[in-house]
């Protein structure tokens, strides 16, 4: 792909929901800005405008609709390119949208970049008399689905970046789409992570984090295989390197040998998001999730023996169908009993294709609701007494942003904290490793206690 000499073209990314898109979506955009794209807000005419989407829910895929809805009319003269879960499952509902220009899905970005290159050289400027023919080149998956290698991103706040290991599931849980709209579990090449994280280092980044669809699953399919422990190793062995954060692990492979290296690291975080999804070992079972209550208490007691002040978020989803009351509250007791330092909660969202989709007792939209309301209390709650033992202690803060009125960073067990600007003896940068005490004004979600 040569660089074409033109004026500077201006892209906008618009990217709905995981961090997966979000790395996705930069690497993207840093090989147009090798091309001589500009990158900008929407609100700035963007010769090309790039959808992201999401459809790990109802709502995900809802909102991709009237995103692009709402950008084709807000931006006639724009080139419309759709990517994403949501582009790779129902190509034909986006083609459906008119005004769109190309649709992608979770293969084959670089096609997005060759697209627009191209669209450039032919200088359109005009509104089409006639309804746009978008472009489909949506790839299906097969058994050979290879990890597909973007480019190195790279910004100006060098505080902390997102390292991409791997992509797809092969898990099939009974209510998730993800393995249907990602593709078959697929591991980066390590020497090729080990490489970038290298890049990332030296050019002043303090924080890597480990960003997969099913990053526990890392190396299962490579020859010879390797471990996600293994890979750990190696990047602690980095010149430079300060913080490694991990991203979501499944319970079953969380590790004693991991488990032992982030308690005897200075480096790894320890701040571990661990999906429970059911406080319910018959909700479980429905699930097709391969554990057990016990087994996941088990966990969280080891982990606490060796780190007894992790930060151990996790996702809970309520509403599954035939989740009885009795399943409820068997459920909130063991989630209370947990004690997380954050919990992500979920109603469950049919989504058609999988098997619980066609499973019978189906729970109401308001149930559910409610359902979602009382977890949401009880995570709350928990979290306040996690975050409460902290206060008064010294922390180490990673800045993100420094501003005249605000400076925004987190600790290592990864408390969102804005200080005051005094504190800044008038040096400080973004990507600068800081102590402060911490008081309940720096944190915007204990000023209710």
């Amino acid at each position: 792909m040569s660089i074409i000499e033109a004026r500077a073209s201006k892209a906008c990314f618009i990217t709905l929901g995981c961090k997966v898109n979000q790395a996705e979506s930069e690497a993207l955009a840093q090989l147009l800005i090798q091309h001589g794209y500009i990158i900008v807000d929407e609100s700035e005419e963007p010769d090309a405008i790039i959808i992201n989407t999401c459809t790990v829910t109802a709502t995900g895929s809802g909102k991709s609709r009237k995103t692009i809805r709402k950008i084709v009319k807000d931006h006639p003269n724009s080139t419309v390119v759709v990517m994403g879960c949501y582009s790779q499952l129902n190509p034909a509902e986006v083609a459906e949208l008119e005004g769109v220009d190309l649709i992608v899905g979770t293969q084959d970005r670089l096609k997005v970049v060759e697209f627009l290159l191209a669209r450039r050289e032919q200088t359109v400027t005009a509104v089409p008399d006639s309804p746009r023919r978008p472009v489909q080149a949506v790839k299906a998956f097969t058994e050979n689905t290879v990890y597909e290698e973007l480019p190195l991103v790279e910004k100006t706040n060098r505080a902390r970046a997102m390292l991409k290991i791997q992509d797809g599931c092969s898990q099939f849980c009974t209510y998730c789409i993800i393995p249907y709209a990602r593709g078959p579990s697929r591991s980066r090449d390590p020497q090729s992570i080990i490489s970038e994280a290298e890049k990332l280092l030296n050019s002043g980044y303090k924080e890597l984090v480990l960003t997969g669809i099913h990053i526990g699953a890392y190396g299962n399919d490579l020859s010879p295989k390797i471990s996600l422990t293994d890979l750990i190793k190696r990047l602690l062995e980095l010149k430079n390197i300060k913080r490694l954060r991990l991203g979501s692990i499944e319970p079953l492979e969380f590790t004693d040998e991991l488990l032992e290296l982030a308690a005897t690291s200075e480096v790894i975080c320890p701040h571990f998001h661990i999906p429970l999804q059911s406080g319910s070992d018959r909700i479980l079972a429905k699930m097709k999730r391969p554990y057990t209550t016990a087994e996941y208490a088990e966990l969280l007691a080891r982990i606490r023996k060796r780190l007894p002040e992790a930060a151990i978020a996790a996702d809970v989803m309520t509403g599954f169908p035939g989740e009885t009351e009795q399943d409820h509250q068997t459920s909130l007791e063991f989630i209370a009993g947990c004690n997380f330092a954050g919990i992500h909660v979920f109603p469950y969202s049919r989504r058609s294709g999988t098997p619980a989709a066609e499973m019978p007792d189906q729970i109401p939209k308001n149930v559910k609701a409610a359902r979602v309301r009382v977890i949401l209390k009880i995570g709350l709650k928990s979290r306040h007494n996690y975050i409460e033992k902290f206060l008064g202690r010294k922390m180490e803060v990673l800045l993100e942003q420094v501003n005249p009125d605000e400076i925004r960073g987190h600790t290592r067990n990864y408390l969102d904290l804005r200080l005051p600007p005094e504190l800044n003896p008038g040096n400080w940068q973004p990507g600068d490793l800081v102590e402060c005490v911490l008081r309940k004004e720096y944190l915007t979600e204990m000023k209710e206690l």
